[in-house]
């Protein structure tokens, strides 16, 4: 396979045809990239996904999944099969790295394989990433929570720590800092996965170990905020915090994290005094950094960036100056708009139908205006907060809204209904189904981010391969089979054999 970028495939239609319909290339499988694509089902276009994963990730649900709760499939769906009957759209897997404005152009590219992509319209639905504020070199040490792959070292991270905490104590060491958890950040994210963390300790392990007291494990959640949800407001907020101190998680405001390493971190409150918390397991659950592609597009077009990356946007969603690209979701700084799911699906919605809208000579829509449909966070199980307009919601009836919201976006009826018994499982009982870890989910990423190019390194070029090693190693399959039909044939296997023989 060449390496050179295959421009001559720019304009085919998606069963790979010469085609003179309009194209529109879709960067990203999240919210904003499948709903934009599913949008655009009727209309008379061609429409290319480029994305970095093979699935559509339910976000929202990723601590789930960290805590053994669900599986990564019923919460990521394969992009392919939720597109499948969709004709006019096509999935193409690759890491956008550049796109050219004045050529309408998308390049991509997976394991040194290059892919250049023409387009009429483009939408980009890139998403964010985790910040560290500078301080890259933290996700060592505490991973975020943006992908399958976080969610899975996480997970891998949180039990292998009571198994590694046993093993210790049953040789008589100490392994407090084994049964530390520290979740940082008390957005949604770090406030459901520190109430998970808590509930696993305390209800769900109590009786899996012998040498360790799981139930003794402490669970600590640090902000540099003054309160717990900024996002939901004041009485929300305080609500929140004394429910999770009730349940057993330590609650840290006003610090801020100045230095992690593998065994702890170490916060610095207002007031100048520091503290040290020691803790093998750290979630990083604040701060978001829109995608590099955001920059990308500001050189292009002069377009400002906020402090979070994210690209200013005219009040249709388009580029200045580009009204063909359109940007939607976490990457965009339009209007104060919050990093929500409902933000992306909207504003792809949006601009899905400005598209069809033009190609049909119907005049432009109205500016984009996002509508709240309401905000909610998980605590415990049958604990929740929710925002809906100005109704306030607490406890199980915010619960009750936050199970039905959630089983409405998961993608697929099959994954709705595994997540469904998986919950009763959970929730009713104290069984986990996902617990199983290895090293390989736990260690994977930092092995990865060790070589110079990542898994492009783990891999031959295209073009590479050695025909005559190829051949070798052809003829040597082919002998191992044959050896193995003779056996079975000639019903040798369990005969002894004789002596010098083979």
């Amino acid at each position: 396979m060449s390496t050179n970028p295959d421009t001559s495939k720019n304009s085919r239609d998606t069963a790979g045809n010469a085609s003179t319909r309009h194209q529109v290339v879709v960067i990203g499988s999240g919210f904003g990239g499948l709903f934009g694509t599913k949008a655009l089902k009727r209309a008379d276009v061609d429409v290319t996904m480029v994305a970095k994963t093979t699935h559509h990730l339910f976000q929202p649900l990723l601590y789930q999944v960290a805590t053994g709760i669900l599986s990564e499939g019923e919460i990521a769906p394969p992009t392919r099969e939720v597109l499948s009957g969709q004709k006019n759209a096509r999935v193409l897997l690759g890491e956008v790295t550049a796109i050219d404005l004045a050529k309408r152009t998308v390049t991509s590219h997976v394991l040194g394989r290059e892919t250049v992509n023409h387009y009429d319209s483009l939408i980009v639905g890139a998403g964010a990433g985790q910040s560290y504020f500078g301080n890259d070199h933290f996700s060592e040490f505490a991973p975020g929570m943006k992908s399958i792959d976080d969610a899975l070292e996480l997970r891998g991270r949180i039990f292998g720590a009571f198994e590694m905490a046993e093993l210790g104590a049953t040789r008589g060491d100490n392994v407090d800092h084994l049964l530390t958890f520290v979740v940082v950040g008390a957005g949604p994210t770090g406030v459901e996965m520190a109430g998970q963390i808590a509930e696993l300790a305390h209800r769900t392990l109590k009786r899996d170990f012998h040498a360790i007291e799981t139930r003794e494990a402490r669970v600590v959640l640090i902000d540099a905020a003054p309160q717990v949800l900024p996002p939901f407001g004041q009485k929300l907020g305080q609500w929140t915090k004394e429910r999770l101190e009730k349940l057993g998680v330590e609650v840290m405001l006003g610090a801020m994290v100045t230095d992690v390493d593998e065994r702890g971190l170490t916060v610095k409150f207002k007031n100048g005094s520091e503290e040290r918390v020691n803790a093998v397991t750290k979630v990083w659950a604040a701060g978001v950094q829109a995608s590099p592609l955001s920059k990308t597009l500001a050189d292009q077009t002069g377009a400002p960036l906020d402090r979070a990356g994210r690209i200013g946007v005219n009040p249709d969603l388009t580029l200045p100056g580009y009204p063909e690209v359109f940007v939607v979701g976490d990457m965009i700084a339009l209007d104060h708009l919050p990093g929500v799911a409902q933000v992306a699906i909207q504003g792809a919605k949006y601009a899905a139908k400005e598209i069809d809208g033009r190609l049909k000579g119907k005049p432009a829509q109205e500016a984009f205006k996002y509508f709240d449909k309401g905000s909610m966070a998980t605590i415990s199980r049958f604990n929740a907060v929710a925002t809906v307009g100005k109704l306030r919601l607490t406890g199980f009836i915010a619960w009750l809204m936050w199970l039905a919201v959630h089983l409405v976006y998961i993608t697929g009826f099959k994954n709705r209904i595994t997540a469904v018994m998986h919950w009763f499982v959970s929730f009713l009982g104290r069984g986990r189904s996902e617990r199983t870890a290895t090293e390989q989910q736990i260690f994977g990423r930092i092995a990865l981010a060790r070589l110079r190019r990542g898994a492009t390194d783990l891999v031959s070029a295209p073009g590479e391969l050695d025909a005559a090693a190829e051949r070798s190693r052809r003829e040597e399959l082919e002998a191992q089979a044959a050896e193995e039909v003779r056996l079975t044939d000639s019903s040798e296997r369990g005969v002894k054999v004789s002596a010098g023989k083979v």
